[in-house]
């Protein structure tokens, strides 16, 4: 048997590493248009930073090795041009020599990945502006700034934009990053990005949300990057990172199905419409965990999943490929976000129904030194209350949670479930009420109808028909409140019923939503039958307004039972 594997990198190594250790007499050729075959592209940024100091450390694996290892011919810089499905060959261009030969295959597996967007912006073109793919790329970017490169302009707030952004300032650079969306990391929902911002900020990254590059103008050879507002930011040199594009043209000439968005159609066994042709990586389209929707999730983890795939169904072993939910994970200086399942932009496009809770508990027990306040949002069905999705923004503990979340979605767990899971605990590290709990006990006290909630979407429209109650202590009120509110503090609140008007409305709300529950029990239980707390309380209301801060700020009380009493400490309201 004869397999021919048309890209390396992560899809590509992986089917060629375990299909030889599923066959020693197979032929495995891998062909590679650059000069790399396996390499750490998620580690080109930080090394662009310092913050990964050794290149050779990114070299994955090399075709010596591969061929002393697994005996795998790799054929570097040999581009395939054509595919031959009647012949059962490809067209190869050797790019060292420009011989061009026909290679015959068995089987071939397409393992191109995906090609970074490149708008036709007039001046596109120009020398100084950069993608960031592969190690030549990288190579490029640090000549520049090794040979005096000052100031970058970063165009994509996404993954690649953010880290590319990091690394720049960790090399003492000036940076802009204009980003389409009114917000960084357009996978999340806005509210939930709001802080990544503000800490970006703070690191001194000047960043243009909501902003495109209409033109970029040549200046004695550095760029102008000209904005859609008429701003001008000069650059040494631009790094685009707006996203990404199946490389799926030579499927689409050998007449290969692919789906509307230029992804390659594949069945749960990895398999093209031809049935001696298959494909893994971020070329191809696979449903979506939650919405069953066909998707293009260039992430590194299904990528080696499906390449193992693809060689199990090979040699006759029956795998799948069930779906991708899209976990991911994302450093932005010292703060972390992850995702994973459905967003609730998502949901809302494809009109499926939702709950959603948000919680601000800290990333371990909060009187051990060294943690802060994450924000987490759960997404749930009404119905069942199965897991849809979760995001979290925060300093230490993200990368975990999102873990047991995304292992939740796979699983169909539900936010019943949640609340009984048994979590590794050590103050160090967590909390006896892991915030994976925690959002499993709100969320099912939704459910139950324990609780009632309001929204941060809801201020002014929704609210102004009743009584808006601040539930926080008098000196959080004066440093800051929702305009219009009035202020009971929880602990009077038993002694002053009287003074809330038991027809209309309640919409309370603290500072995360705990002083909230406990007014709203209070509440319903004397008779008033319209109340609802603020979900996430005022810091989940600030985020969604883009306002001040409020994901782990300095000072600010996290032990939600004595949020009051440690109000009264110095600079504790520094970001009310």
């Amino acid at each position: 048997m004869k397999i021919v594997i048309v890209g390396g990198v992560a899809a590509g190594a992986s089917t060629a590493a375990r299909a030889r250790r599923l066959n020693e007499e197979a032929k495995i050729i891998v062909l590679e248009k650059d000069a790399f075959i396996s390499f750490a592209n998620c580690g080109l940024p930080y090394h662009i930073g310092r913050e990964i100091k050794d290149r050779s450390a990114l070299l994955l694996q090399t075709p010596e090795t591969l061929k002393e290892t697994l005996n795998i011919e790799v054929r570097t810089n040999h581009e395939v041009t054509e595919i031959n499905r009647k012949a059962k060959q490809v067209t190869v261009t050797n790019l060292k020599n420009n011989r061009v030969y026909n290679e015959s295959y068995d089987n071939l597996v397409l393992c191109q990945g995906a090609e970074p967007l490149r708008p036709p912006i007039p001046g596109i073109n120009h020398p100084k502006i950069f993608t960031l793919r592969n190690i030549p790329d990288m190579d490029a970017i640090i000549r520049e700034i090794d040979t005096g490169a000052h100031k970058a302009v970063v165009i994509g707030g996404g993954f690649i934009g953010i880290e590319v952004a990091e690394a720049f300032r960790h090399r003492d650079m000036e940076v802009d990053l204009v980003e389409l969306q009114n917000q960084l990391m357009p996978p999340l929902d806005r509210e939930m990005a709001c802080d990544l911002g503000n800490h970006m900020k703070n690191k001194g990254v000047h960043l243009h949300l909501g902003h495109a590059a209409k033109e970029f103008i040549d200046i004695s050879g550095k760029v102008n990057v000209i904005l859609d507002n008429g701003e001008s930011l000069p650059a040494d040199l631009v790094v685009l990172a707006i996203g990404v594009r199946p490389a799926s043209h030579l499927a689409v000439e050998a007449g290969i199905e692919t789906g509307d968005r230029g992804g390659i159609k594949v069945n749960s066994q990895m398999l093209t419409s031809d049935p001696d042709i298959y494909a893994a990586g971020d070329m191809v389209e696979v449903p979506d965990t939650v919405t069953g929707e066909p998707t293009q999730v260039p992430l590194a983890g299904p990528a080696n999943r499906q390449g193992r795939i693809v060689a199990d169904n090979i040699f006759g072993r029956h795998s799948e490929y069930r779906s991708t939910q899209g976990t991911a994970v994302v450093k932005v200086f010292d703060m972390t976000a992850g995702s994973t399942g459905a967003s609730e932009k998502t949901l809302q496009r494809l009109n499926h129904p939702f709950h959603k809770i948000y919680l601000h508990p800290s990333g371990h027990a909060g009187y051990y030194p060294g943690t802060a306040p994450m924000h987490v949002k759960l997404l749930f069905q009404p119905d069942t209350g199965l897991v849809l999705g979760a995001q979290i923004a925060g300093f230490d503990g993200v990368d975990k949670r999102i873990d047991v979340f995304a292992t939740a979605i796979r699983a169909k767990m539900t936010v019943f479930d949640l609340e009984h899971l048994e979590l590794a605990y050590a103050p160090p590290y967590g909390s006896a009420k892991d915030p994976v709990n925690m959002a499993g006990f709100i969320a099912s006290n939704y459910l139950h109808g324990d609780l009632d909630f309001w929204y941060a979407e809801d201020f002014p429209e929704k609210t102004s028909n009743g009584i808006l109650l601040d539930v926080r202590g008098a000196k959080e009120f004066a440093a800051w409140h929702i305009p219009g509110a009035m202020n009971i503090p929880l602990t009077e609140l038993r002694s002053r019923l009287a003074e809330i008007p038991q027809e209309k409305p309640v919409y309370i709300y603290c500072r995360v939503g705990f002083r909230s529950y406990l007014a709203y029990r209070i509440l319903i239980q004397k008779g008033f039958d319209q109340a609802a707390i603020l979900a996430g309380g005022s810091k989940t209301f600030n985020c969604y307004c883009c306002m001040a801060p409020t994901t782990g700020g300095p000072g600010v009380p996290f032990v939600s039972h004595a949020e009051e009493k440690m109000a009264e400490k110095p600079d504790a309201l520094k970001n009310p």
